[in-house]
């Protein structure tokens, strides 16, 4: 189009609202009952004065052409009001989705306000063109409008058939956005309950004397987003908001939920405190009796049986007091209502005492097994010969002869065992040397009938 219809437009356009409240009206004329639209007909053209009409062909054209006009004014308002309707569905989509396809969208749909506004500069120029009640309209003139104004009906129509497929190919778009928006209310209710639900449960907490102060600081950081909520989507996006609604709704519910536990992690720690510190006495007691088995150990048997325990007590006495400082540095951080600390401090303190007991029991169980052994060392003998000879069998089992990656294994351990045996042989024999070899012994045996059944399971 030239400059000339750029500058027809801008007071096209100023009559634009006019002309579509006339259409509207003339719609709801046409669709009124004949007596009623009797009566209020002589008001509806008052305007321009009333007269008579002789009836003839004259008069014919001129009623064709009026039924041209308002048929033209009523596919006028129909596409104004689908495209009105459209908008709200774009609004919607572009709230919401920020997606290529809904950029399409939003530009297909400016694109069709352009052409809107074209046929509907058509239809104001072709009603402004003819004016029907005109004194001495000939045949001619109304027969020219009518053609005119079928045009332009027909351009309206056509453009709001067009519009109508459009808006039909935005349906999984715009059930997309319908959905999203369907969410957004509900998730921004739960995040203010969420919140609402932990502020309680961390007035509880203080109600009952402890403070709480790092959940109450956790809280608090959610303020800020708090207040992006309430300001809502329209200024921070719908999918934004969703997203920052479930974030808070999550930490809400951590915090709650820890402010929940507080009592019971307060009460559990207490327990704790005093359940280490009479597990660290008893230590103490039994580490007191370390020595006269050390003592047995060195009269009875050669060195090698006991030399490795020689330090028992003394680094039972130090893990013990280290255990105690432990302890007292466990509860200063409880009676600060330091949670995470006083736990950590209570675990150093449970690895400490299981290490120490582990070795003052020791003492007692090397010299038990020591004088088992001395005793009657065939029991043990007899006890790995029966390991070595289940795991022939079993290598042997649906074969004639062994496979040689468990064979030499097998015979090894048969000559690790005699050797172990055989150093039993002299005044001072080291037990100790011969119980550890039996265990590695049926350890290894242990592995070779575990390669064998699950190569046969496979």
């Amino acid at each position: 189009m030239t400059a000339t219809f750029a500058q027809s437009v801008r007071p096209a356009r100023r009559r634009f609202s006019a002309v579509a409240a006339v259409a509207r009206e003339t719609v709801a004329l046409a669709l009124l009952p004949l007596p009623l639209l009797v009566a209020v007909a002589p008001a509806a053209f008052a305007g321009g004065g009333t007269r008579r009409w002789g009836w003839g062909r004259g008069e014919e054209q001129r009623a064709d052409a009026q039924a041209a006009k308002d048929a033209a004014a009523a596919a006028f308002y129909e596409l104004d009001t689908a495209q009105r309707d459209l908008r709200i569905s774009i609004e919607t989509i572009t709230a919401v989705d920020s997606s290529p396809a809904a950029r399409k969208a939003a530009g297909d749909f400016a694109a069709f306000g352009q052409r809107i506004d074209q046929v509907s500069h058509a239809y104001i120029t072709a009603v402004d063109a003819h004016d029907l009640d005109r004194e001495g309209l000939d045949g001619a003139a109304a027969n020219r409008a009518r053609g005119d104004l079928t045009k332009a009906k027909d351009e309206l129509e056509r453009v709001k058939a067009e519009l109508e497929r459009f808006g039909q190919s935005l349906g999984p778009l715009l059930g997309t956005a319908e959905t999203q928006l369907a969410r957004l209310a509900p998730a921004v209710e739960r995040a203010r309950q969420g919140l609402l639900a932990a502020s309680n449960a961390l007035d509880a907490v203080r109600a009952s004397g402890i403070k709480a102060d790092d959940l109450a600081a956790r809280l608090a950081a959610l303020s800020p987003e708090l207040t992006k909520l309430n300001q809502g989507a329209g200024q921070h996006g719908v999918q934004e908001t969703i997203q920052r609604a479930d974030r808070v709704l999550r930490e809400a519910e951590a915090i709650r939920g820890e402010a929940d536990h507080l009592p019971q992690k307060a009460a559990d720690i207490d327990k704790r405190l005093v359940s280490l510190r009479t597990r660290a006495q008893a230590i103490t007691t039994r580490a007191s009796g370390v020595a006269p088995v050390l003592s047995e150990l060195r009269r009875r048997y050669s060195a090698a049986c006991w030399q490795d325990l020689q330090q028992v007590p003394e680094e039972a006495e130090r893990a013990v007091r280290q255990a105690e400082e432990k302890l007292a540095e466990a509860r200063t951080a409880r009676d600060e209502q330091h949670w995470a600390d006083a736990t950590a401090r209570l675990a150093t303190v449970r690895a400490l005492l299981n290490t120490t007991e582990e070795a003052v029991s020791a003492a007692g169980d090397r010299l038990r097994r020591l004088d088992e052994v001395s005793f009657d060392h065939q029991k043990e003998v007899d006890r790995t010969r029966f390991a070595i000879r289940d795991a022939q069998r079993l290598a042997m089992a649906g074969r004639s002869t062994p496979d040689p990656r468990h064979a030499r294994p097998l015979d090894d351990a048969v000559a690790r065992l005699d050797r172990a045996v055989a150093g039993l042989e002299g005044r001072h024999p080291d037990w100790w040397h011969f119980l550890t070899e039996t265990e590695a012994v049926r350890r290894s045996v242990a592995r070779v009938v575990q390669e064998i059944r699950e190569e046969r399971g496979r």
